[in-house]
């Protein structure tokens, strides 16, 4: 077992070998200053473990940077989101060099050669370490917060340098074949999207100029409900004495709550049946984030804020794009009223245009994409678990390591 120091972060900070960063003020940045395109502004929901989530990324003018320039990141330095994900950072990577930290965001930045920054982050992303912050950052609230007095306190267990560049090493190869797997499955997904709008949504589908618009709609084209499309079925929740983390019977998901980005992740089981979705069904959420989406990978069973949707003909990965632009933007339905929560009657009348026979060659062109994906997904899932189960064992010196070799 490896000999450990541990040392505080507030330690580090008083020896100047650490400096932690507060997000700017409300004052400095403000909301009406942000813009379509410029340098990206983190926040807090962008900041996943260890990693950026993309997703409603904000932007800030190269001026307005300029301005903040302190709160600009470096490449290696580690951001914190200070209310509701305190156990989450991001580490930053070169190609986000100049981004600017938001206003709940904290940032800490190693200005000495004797620690590795990617070692720490891979520490930070240990179970033990994430239930500390939690349990450090509640204090009786409903929503965890974070200061600075907190990260002065957390204490890391380093081994000597070149051990903690091995170990970082040993775990970034892991995150470097996810990152490749990452990168097509975003082309796949991208050029599967983007042939949906080509076809159904600018209208430019084989054959498009020899066929006559009626009422804006392509010839043969008709508009329909969605349940003459569809076979659906709405969740119902069993109750929770049934529910286990331990894989006894079914996964169970309950609403959003375990989504992945594209299949959702089995972490709630549940011991009796209920009602259930099919491998390949399309998951749709009907409480707010009212048309969420996900597939489900396997038979699992759904609850109240959950139903379950296959293409009479079979063609769900048609029916997935659909739904994807339909619902685009989430908790607007029909009309572009806002939903909190949508009913069995309303979703099952929802219009949709079905387009015949063009969507089944649809269907058999990005069916090969679809089954690429799970393939790739599966991958990461397989990389993640691996990963994951070395993660404590090397950062916590209970797994030897040589400097030369990979694992002792």
């Amino acid at each position: 077992m490896t000999k450990l120091q541990v040392i505080q972060v507030g330690t580090l900070i008083e020896q100047k070998k650490v400096d932690l960063q507060t997000g700017p003020f409300g004052t400095q940045l403000k909301a009406s200053e942000y813009v379509e395109e410029g340098i990206p502004l983190l926040n807090v929901r962008n900041i996943g473990i260890g990693e950026l989530k993309p997703e409603k990324l904000e932007f800030i003018s190269h001026s307005k940077a300029e301005i903040l320039g302190v709160h600009r990141l470096e490449a290696n330095d580690i951001v914190f989101g200070r209310k509701g994900a305190v156990e989450r950072h991001l580490f930053v990577k070169q190609g986000q060099k100049g981004w600017v930290q938001g206003s709940d965001c904290l940032r800490l930045r190693f200005l000495t050669d004797e620690i590795s920054p990617l070692f720490v982050s891979y520490y930070f992303r240990t179970k033990g370490h994430q239930d500390w912050m939690n349990a450090l950052c509640s204090f009786g609230a409903t929503m965890t917060s974070l200061n600075q007095d907190i990260i002065g306190k957390i204490q890391l267990p380093l081994p000597p340098l070149p051990l903690q560049c091995r170990i970082a090493e040993i775990l970034s190869a892991y995150d470097e074949l996810i990152e490749v797997n990452t990168q097509r499955i975003r082309l796949l997904e991208d050029s599967a999207r983007q042939l949906y709008r080509e076809w159904f949504v600018r209208m430019r589908f084989p054959g498009w100029k020899g066929v006559r618009m009626v009422k804006g709609v392509p010839e043969g084209w008709a508009v329909k409900e969605l349940i003459a499309m569809v076979k659906m079925k709405m969740g119902q929740s069993p109750e929770s004495k049934y529910y286990n983390e331990e894989g006894i019977g079914l996964p169970f998901h309950q609403g959003v709550g375990n989504y992945g980005q594209r299949y959702p992740e089995h972490k709630i089981f549940c011991s009796i049946e209920g009602r259930t979705a099919n491998a390949g069904d399309v998951l749709f959420s009907v409480r707010a984030p009212v048309g969420r989406l996900n597939i489900s990978d396997r038979k699992i069973i759904i609850g109240r804020g959950l139903a379950a949707m296959s293409h009479k003909k079979g063609l769900n990965s048609f029916l997935y794009y659909l739904l994807q632009n339909e619902f685009s933007k989430e908790d607007i339905i029909g009309n572009g009223s806002i939903f909190n929560s949508v009913g069995k009657t309303e979703l099952e009348k929802f219009k949709v245009f079905d387009p015949g026979v063009l969507a089944e060659k649809f269907d058999q062109i990005i069916k090969p994409f679809d089954e690429q994906l799970k393939i790739l997904y599966s991958q990461n899932t397989h990389l993640r678990q691996i990963r994951d189960r070395l993660l404590p064992r090397l950062v916590g010196g209970k797994l030897a390591v040589r400097e030369d070799s990979h694992l002792a």
